[in-house]
């Protein structure tokens, strides 16, 4: 039978969670709080960086923008980071492929550099399965202050069957750099939250499936 000091090991290994951190007295020990203190403001940063648009161009996405003005905005107002102005509607609708039968979005969410770490990975994986099915593959969108119900006002204008929103997950004490792929068929205003599927925790420390 494995001794406790295996077993622990073990369990460490296999997460990145807070486990058997030991405490001084009533308190954390200096170490643990000090890991925490760090891993809070890695979290504070995520929130309120920007993502590095260079992936962005690289992966030939159209640009646009909620009704979200900055970053406390977008804190302080989650509906409008699920609404885009008039005009942004009609220049999605100019400037994407109608009718798609998969439409894929990247917002930045809670977390910017989740964005920037892992939509390049990622993206590229989804539109090679696509392809290989011979699915027609709408215009790739990113949204700037996004919010994951801004994939319902471009599926609505775009009429996609399938539509994905990759997305910044807001931010935990373990990493700064998730990210999640919430989908929906017809995603719409009119449906419920529960029309979506979602996988989260995709980051290079994720749970594999």
């Amino acid at each position: 039978m494995d001794s406790n000091y295996e077993i622990y090991k073990r369990m460490k290994k296999s997460t990145n969670a807070r486990i058997c951190v030991g405490r001084a007295g009533s308190r954390y020990k200096t170490e643990t709080f000090l890991k925490l203190r760090a891993d809070h403001a890695v979290a504070m940063d995520a929130v309120w960086s920007y993502v590095d648009e260079s992936i962005i161009d690289k992966l030939n996405f159209l640009k646009a923008q909620t009704m979200v003005k900055d970053k406390e905005q977008y804190i302080q107002r989650p509906d409008l980071g699920r609404r885009f102005s008039g005009e942004t509607i009609e220049y999605i609708k100019k400037n994407c492929i109608k009718n798609p039968d998969v439409q894929i979005i990247a917002g930045d969410g809670l977390s910017s550099p989740a964005i920037t770490v892992n939509l390049e990975d990622i993206y590229c994986i989804i539109i090679d399965g696509l392809k290989a099915k011979g699915y027609k593959i709408g215009t790739p969108i990113f949204v700037k202050y996004a919010r994951v119900a801004t994939m319902d006002k471009i599926s609505e204008a775009l009429n996609a069957k399938v539509t994905i929103i990759l997305i910044g997950e807001r931010p935990g004490l373990a990493t700064g750099e998730s990210m999640s792929s919430y989908m929906a068929y017809r995603s719409s205003t009119k449906k419920p939250e529960s029309q979506r599927t979602v996988i989260s925790n995709i980051y290079r420390n994720g749970t594999p499936q």
